[in-house]
This record gives C-alpha cells, structure tokens and sequence, in this order.
C-alpha cells in the first residue's frame, strides 16, 4: 500500500495512485524503491490473520532529470463479515520505471473458521496466498496460504489435532505466520521487514482469531491483532499505509 523511492539526500512516499511518481534529480542514477502491495483481509469465526501485502526491495538504474512512470497503490482486503467467511485478498501496487513493471502481490486473505463445527460444506477454508500468505482457520486440518518469493512469506497453519479452537497468523515480509499454538489463542502475525529507503517496517502479518485468552499480536509493521472471546467479533484491520495483514476474527470459548 506504500511506494517508495530514494535517491541522494531525497525520500518520496506514495500512497495513492499517480501517473507520474517523480522526476529524478540530474544527478539522479539509481532509484532504491520499495514496493508494497494492500494486506489481506483477516477470516472471521476464529478465522486466520490476513498475510502481508508483498513487500518488493529494488535499486533501478535511471537518468538523470527523468519523470519516472506511473505508480499504482493497492488497497487492504476486506476483513471477513462473520460467520463463516474468508477474509478478501489485497490488491497489488505497481511502478514503471521505463519498459518494465514491478509489481508487489496483495496479501492473501485469512481462512474462515467455525464456533460451531457444523458449517456449510466448503466454507471452512485454508489461508489463502499471496505477497505473504494468509492464517489457515481453526478447523483441522487447514494450512496457512504460500507467500510469493522475494516479497514475503508463508501464513501459519490451523490446528493438527481436534479441540483446538484457534487459528493461524498471517505471513509477514520478513517471517512466516505463527502455527496455532495449543490453547486457545490464536497464531501471531508474521514480522514485517525494515525498507532501507526509508528505514521504516513495513508488511506485518495479522494475528490469528481465538476463543478466549489474550488477542494474538500482528506482526511488526502494521498487522492488525487476532481477536478473542466475542462469537460476533470482527476481524481487526491492520495499520493504513503499511501493508500490514488484518487480524482474525474471534469467537466464543468451546
């Protein structure tokens, strides 16, 4: 959800679309840009935290006294409106930069859980992949989504055995969603990583939904936390402009 790009002594931030991001200094000869698409949205229903949006880290040759091309800023997923529904993949974010498109993948969305381990057929779900992949839900056996290489990584997985009524954290750029811990808290949401260009971390993973207990934290750079407790409670967006994963949405205890 955030562009980008430094160049001597200069930083220049987008985080809306715009046809043209900046022209480059005359001395201007490389670009380091970082690149990072919406997070996904987290499951609801103990579902899984929403994966980071892909986070993309790129030093491009350029001239000097140049307009570089246009940048496109993708938006957050949906969280998942309860019950029983996955949360909504992120959009990617783009730059042109001459011929060639560098594009960061949207976050994958959070797997819906169930409280009642009686949902429709095909509603349970796993995470979903993406930039970083989204939390599998707490219902056995669902894995967290696949990360897309070089941008971020893998959601964590649901239970392995029955009774546990937790789920998965989403993937961040720098670590994998937490695994569904025993107990009744959900996974926690996946570091983000430091962009050099600007020093900040960026594309936390969300925290996976939980019964009951303390919610599972997002990840460093935005994630939203996991909620707990509340059957009707809704997933927790994560921070704007970051890139960060929603939190999974909680439910009552067994």
């Amino acid at each position: 959800r955030n562009i980008t790009s430094s160049g001597k002594d200069v930083v220049t931030t987008k985080t809306s679309s715009t046809p043209s991001v900046v022209t480059t200094q005359p001395g201007t000869r490389l670009v380091q840009a970082t690149i990072v698409a919406g997070g996904g949205g987290g499951g609801s229903d103990r579902g899984g935290g929403g994966g980071a949006g892909g986070m993309l880290c790129k030093e491009i040759p350029v001239c000097g006294n140049t307009a570089l091309g246009a940048v496109t800023i993708g938006g957050g997923g949906a969280f998942g409106k309860y019950n029983v529904d996955q949360g909504d993949e992120g959009s990617n974010s783009s730059l042109v930069i001459g011929s060639t498109t560098y594009t960061a993948t949207g976050g994958g969305g959070g797997g819906s859980g169930s409280t009642t381990g009686n949902a429709p057929p095909g509603s349970i779900t796993d995470g979903q992949p993406g930039g970083s992949g989204g939390g599998g839900s707490n219902q056995v056996p669902r894995s967290g989504g696949n990360g897309t290489a070089c941008q971020g990584n893998d959601g964590g997985d649901g239970p392995s055995v029955g009774g546990n009524q937790s789920a998965g954290g989403g993937g961040g750029a720098g670590a994998a969603g937490g695994n569904t811990p025993s107990g009744y808290v959900g996974g926690t949401g996946g570091a983000g990583k430091v962009s050099l260009a600007t020093g900040c971390t960026y594309a936390g993973g969300g925290g996976g939904g939980g019964a009951v207990g303390d919610a599972a934290p997002g990840g460093s750079g935005g994630g939203g936390a996991g909620s707990t407790g509340d059957a009707g409670a809704k997933a927790t967006a994560g921070t704007a402009n970051t890139g960060g994963g929603g939190g999974g949405g909680g439910g009552a205890g067994a």
